[in-house]
Formats: C-alpha cells, sequence, structure tokens
C-alpha cells in the first residue's frame, strides 16, 4: 500500500470528524443558536438514551459470538493500559465516539488496508462498540466517582471558609461552635462516648465497608443506556436461541433488529454535532495555565501512542492478540491516540466543578487531534499492514 493511498485512507477520516465538530460548533453560536443550551441538551438526551444504545446493541448482537468473545479477550486489558496516564479528568479517553465516527470512515475509503468494506465495517463497528461499552462501565464505576468526591471537597471547603468568616464576626464562642471532626472510612456512625476506640468484629467491619461502598456506588450511573444496549446486545449475540429469533434474514423478528440498527446510524453525525457544540465553552478565558495544556497534549497524542505500540506489540508477540486480525490491532492502537472522552465535560457539567478548565483542554486536544490522529493512524496502517 502506497504512502499517498495511507495517507488518504487516515485523513479523510479524521477531516469528517473536524467536518462535523466545525458544523455542531457553528450551530451552537449565538447569532445561529440552533444548538444552544436547551436544544444541546435535548439532543444530548436523545443521544444518550436512544441513539447509542441502539448502535452498540444492534452491532454487538450482529457481530458478537461465543468464538469472537475469546478474540476480544486483551481489548479490557488494553483500555486499562491506556488509562492512568493523566489527572482522572482528562485520563479517560474517547473509545466509543471517535472509534464509532473513524472506523466506517477507514472501512469505506478505498485503498484500505482491512479487506472488504462492509466486512470491515461490521467488525469495526463491533470492535468499536464493545469499546464504548467497557469504557461506559469504567467512567461511571470510577471516574464519575471521582469527581463527585472532588467537586464535593471544593464545595466543603467553600462552606468551611464561610463557617470560619461567621464565626469570626460572631460576639460568643462556645464549644457549639467548634468544629466536629469528619468520619471518613468504614467506622460506624454512632459510637459510644464512653469508648473513643470500640473494638469491633472483624466481620461486623468488612458489612460496613460494604454498605458505605454500596451506598456511595450510583448503580444508575454504572448501568447506563449504552451499558445496557452493551449487555442487550451480548445476550443476543451470545444465546443462539434468541438469535435465530432476531438476527437473520428470515428471522421472524427481525424487524427489531432492523429498527434498532436504523436508530443507531443516527448516532455518529448526532453526537459528532454534541462534540462540535460543546466545544464552544472552551473559546471562553480560563485561569488554566499553558503549561498543563502542554503537558496534558504531549502525554496524550505523543508518549500514549508510542506505549501503545510496544503494549499491542507484546500482546502479539505473547499470543493474546491474533497478528493477521489487522482491524483489530488498528482498534486496540487507535484508543491510545484519542482525546479525552466528551463524557467528562458532562460530568463537570453536573457536578458544577471545572467546567471552564475541562472545555478549554477539551477544545485544543480537540482541535490538535485533527493533525494527530491522521499522523499516528498513518503510521497505526502502516504498522498492521
Amino acid at each position: 500500500m502506497r504512502i499517498l493511498d495511507i495517507f488518504i485512507a487516515s485523513f479523510i477520516p479524521v477531516l469528517k470528524v473536524l467536518l462535523l465538530t466545525v458544523l455542531g460548533l457553528f450551530l451552537a453560536l449565538e447569532r445561529v443558536d440552533i444548538l444552544g443550551a436547551k436544544a444541546r441538551k435535548h439532543l444530548n438526551n436523545v443521544a444518550f438514551f436512544v441513539f447509542t444504545p441502539s448502535l452498540i446493541a444492534s452491532s454487538l448482537a450482529n457481530s458478537v459470538t461465543v468464538k469472537s468473545i475469546g478474540i476480544l479477550r486483551f481489548m479490557p486489558l488494553n483500555i486499562l493500559f491506556s488509562h492512568h496516564w493523566l489527572s482522572t479528568w482528562m485520563d479517560t479517553s474517547n473509545l466509543g465516539t471517535m472509534p464509532l465516527i473513524i472506523i466506517p470512515a477507514v472501512c469505506k475509503e478505498k485503498g484500505g488496508p482491512f479487506g472488504n468494506a462492509d466486512v470491515c465495517y461490521n467488525q469495526g463497528i463491533a470492535y468499536a462498540s464493545l469499546s464504548m461499552a467497557i469504557s461506559s462501565i469504567y467512567m461511571w464505576l470510577y471516574v464519575y466517582n471521582i469527581v463527585r468526591i472532588f467537586s464535593s471537597k471544593n464545595s466543603e471547603s467553600e462552606v468551611v471558609v464561610i463557617k470560619a468568616a461567621d464565626n469570626i464576626d460572631s460576639s460568643t464562642i462556645g464549644p457549639e461552635n467548634v468544629p466536629r471532626p469528619l468520619n471518613i472510612g468504614c467506622s460506624p456512625k454512632d459510637i459510644p462516648e464512653g469508648n473513643p476506640n470500640p473494638k469491633m468484629p472483624f466481620l461486623t467491619r468488612i458489612k460496613l465497608c460494604f454498605q458505605t461502598f454500596a451506598s456511595n456506588l450510583n448503580l444508575r450511573k454504572v448501568f447506563a443506556p449504552s451499558t445496557i444496549g452493551a449487555i442487550i446486545g451480548f445476550m443476543v449475540g451470545v444465546i443462539p436461541q434468541l438469535r435465530k429469533v432476531i438476527i437473520g434474514d428470515s428471522a421472524p423478528l427481525r424487524v427489531v433488529q432492523d429498527t434498532t440498527s436504523l436508530l443507531g446510524e443516527a448516532s455518529i453525525p448526532t453526537v459528532g454535532l454534541i462534540v462540535g457544540a460543546n466545544l464552544l465553552r472552551g473559546l471562553e478565558r480560563s485561569r488554566i495555565h499553558l503549561s498543563i495544556i502542554v503537558g496534558i497534549i504531549v502525554i496524550r497524542y505523543i508518549i500514549l501512542p508510542i506505549l501503545g505500540v510496544c503494549i499491542v506489540k507484546g500482546a502479539i508477540q505473547f499470543g493474546l492478540v491474533n497478528p493477521d486480525h489487522k482491524l483489530y490491532q488498528f482498534i486496540l492502537l487507535l484508543q491510545f491516540a484519542v482525546p479525552p472522552a466528551i463524557s467528562i465535560g458532562t460530568m463537570t457539567q453536573l457536578h458544577g466543578a471545572g467546567q471552564s478548565e475541562c472545555s478549554v483542554i477539551m477544545l485544543w486536544t480537540y482541535t490538535l487531534a485533527s493533525v494527530s490522529l491522521t499522523l499516528w493512524s498513518i503510521f497505526f496502517m502502516w504498522f498492521v499492514g
């Protein structure tokens, strides 16, 4: 495959992503006001609750079987490797939206290294959907709680400062104004005052730890619509009885699969427009230092892709990845080169902490992704080819 063919095959998908985001940014401008704050919120809800779960469920149901699960066993480990190299807000890559936009465009581009366009498209969507499902579980199980704790600490510190100022202005100072220590951990709430160090049975302490974890864990966020769609897709794909009823031209309930696929096709352009519209906030001024942005870009677009090449190469050497599955290798490598997840911005908006800083980082990382993703896609296609 010639260098020019590789460049065209890798640049066109990134250009499509860039055009989608630019259009979304234009529609979100105040003069246009088609994708304003309210419209963006409603469109995001439709994509989050309807389009994206439909895409994940239909693609996984079509492509995932018991045999293919063994082939994809390295992907969850690869996703964990691609995280924890930056601060929590920026360590989660966009492992769902970007591959779902890039992979179909790469497969349909002439001169691509992945063979038949239709087979490449179906397999690529399934791989990207699995990547989105695993990333969604990680996002809402771990990152969401980290952002929640961080924002609650900021709120508590502000409350402490306000209360301290009120106490200084107060004319009387008594024991009731002395702040009590905050109990953090797995200790019971009701501890007898006469026994400062109560002895607690080990099983009771374990039970309290589990209760504390369960009370702080938001299962509604963990089982997001995309996660539920992945579970349904896995069940239909893996269970032969369900697969015969729903999947295939002669299946009695094939209309369910066709309708789900039709809804899922709207996910890619919708999410692309939302991504561009959300980047408008990054144009506003922020207190974030330039050195932080540069550091994130260097780690995200230089160090992480190099590390990904080493990890995937090692996985091939140890037999964890089949060297003949070029598209699968390409997606594993792409997971190390994509920009941060848009869901981080949703979480900061939900908790009201770091919204402007997050938007600035998103703006710069997604702007430079047009260059970075093109260059790394060229290298990845050459590497797997």
